[in-house]
């Protein structure tokens, strides 16, 4: 009989998580215009990992599903680029949120945003990364209250 300690539960849990994050943001996938990019779900999975778990596990959970996604989604050119953004996204929302919900998700997206920016001006023009800053905002911003809507639905039923 195998023991299950709590690191191995919370390592499957985060698995889980993350295979649920990437289904969901790539079943509501919203392409985006003009940029190559596109608007999902991928940074609600993000919030909950990181306010329920904390920074690494948000930075685990960002940085697995943002590269997956692109992968199957039919963006490898944004993989390693999505890896960093919600990677970063995720440890900076564990790491501000845990004593100031708001901060840390505000600064995460932040993050996050910027880090498509230089992207979007990497891979294709400046004004390719300018038109995408509004639209990656929208995506943090729906994200993040799905994302908390979520940590406040769980904490209630849950005891973590």
């Amino acid at each position: 009989m195998i023991l299950m300690t709590s690191l191995t539960k919370k390592i499957a849990l985060l698995g889980i998580i993350t295979a649920a994050n990437v289904v969901i943001a790539r079943t509501f996938l919203i392409p985006i215009p003009f940029t190559h990019g596109n608007i999902n779900l991928c940074d609600a999975g993000i919030v909950l990992a990181a306010l329920l778990f904390g920074s690494r596990a948000g930075g685990v959970v960002g940085a697995l599903s943002g590269l997956l996604l692109d992968l199957i989604s039919g963006y490898p050119q944004y993989m390693f680029f999505s890896l960093l953004a919600h990677g970063t996204e995720g440890y900076i929302i564990g790491q501000l949120g845990q004593k100031r919900q708001w901060l840390g998700p505000l600064a995460g997206t932040l993050v996050m945003v910027t880090v498509y920016f230089g992207a979007d001006s990497f891979l294709y023009t400046v004004p390719t990364g300018l038109v995408g800053i509004p639209l990656n905002l929208l995506q943090g911003v729906i994200g993040v209250t799905v994302g908390y809507l979520l940590v406040v639905g769980l904490n209630k039923r849950l005891a973590f």
